[in-house]
């Protein structure tokens, strides 16, 4: 109801495994074939799902939160534990019980949002990230799956285990996907937290999928470009966007766009602005032992 097109970051690009990937699909119940098969999309070719890719850089860019402003769930919440989200169910039905105008109670919602769900989403608040599910470069994909094995060791005899003996598919290192992702309605100090976690992939420091302990599911994120557009406050920008949009068969002659590229920075340092005036704030709150 309260939501207004404010800006848009389009990024493209491309995701390539450096070492076989293995994001599973579950146990097969095939009587032949792989144990554990990767996800594949309907004609048999390999996917990434975006939740995967989010879900990985969400869990790094907490990591690095919790480093700096501690464990304080209003500010970095776990979203395993219920207990520890930035508002429980318990405290979601009293800020209803307390606040009967939805405007007000959407603004003391997103007041005890907890740092990372403002981005990435959670229970009571949509997230602004949207990543699509990552497909095949198909002159980079030749048809071929890896097969492993795999073995459950008995931990007393540090012997493989009678009967634990399975295989798994990976998908072979030098395959490429298709990223695309989408950000909407963000702060700067949003897109500066999007900029680290996306700086981690292009890194090659966040893996995916399982295996990770052997060595698979090392990633790189080669970003070809990001298209950004802000119209806050400015319509006459806005329509421009949209003739545009409607005009033009491919968002590539859009020229309303501005490279996001160059906001890098600016939109990093703003994240750090953000973190030290919260770290200030949450150090004022904290009582002095008598």
């Amino acid at each position: 109801m309260f939501d207004t097109f404010k800006n848009r970051l389009q990024i493209i690009g491309k995701l390539t495994t450096i070492t076989a990937l293995r994001i599973s699909a579950g146990r097969s119940s095939e009587p032949i074939g792989s144990d554990l098969p990767v996800i594949k999309d309907a004609l048999g070719n390999p996917l990434i799902p975006g939740s995967s890719f989010k879900g990985a850089m969400r869990s790094r860019l907490e990591s690095f939160l919790r480093g700096i402003v501690g464990s304080d769930r209003k500010l970095v919440a776990n979203p395993a534990n219920e207990d520890e989200w930035s508002i429980t169910s318990q405290e979601m039905k009293q800020l209803k019980e307390t606040f009967d105008n939805d405007e007000a109670l959407t603004a003391e919602i997103i007041k005890h949002t907890d740092l990372i769900s403002h981005l990435f989403g959670s229970p009571w608040i949509a997230s602004k990230f949207q990543v699509r599910d990552l497909t095949v470069v198909t002159n980079t994909w030749f048809g071929q799956y890896q097969e492993r094995d795999g073995v459950a060791i008995d931990r007393d005899t540090e012997t493989a285990a009678d009967g634990k003996l399975y295989d798994f598919q990976v998908v072979p290192g030098g395959t490429q996907f298709e990223f695309q992702a989408v950000v909407e309605n963000a702060e700067p100090w949003e897109l500066g937290l999007l900029m680290i976690g996306l700086h981690q992939f292009e890194t090659e420091q966040i893996p995916l999928g399982g295996g990770r302990s052997r060595g698979l599911g090392v990633v790189k994120l080669e970003i070809d470009k990001m298209d950004w557009i802000d119209v806050d406050k400015d319509p006459e920008k806005l329509l421009t966007y949209l003739q545009e949009l409607v005009s033009n068969h491919t968002t590539d002659t859009i020229s309303s766009y501005a490279d996001g590229k160059q906001f890098k920075d600016i939109w990093t340092h703003d994240l750090i602005t953000y973190l030290r005036e919260n770290i200030a704030k949450q150090s004022t709150t904290v009582q002095p032992n008598t």
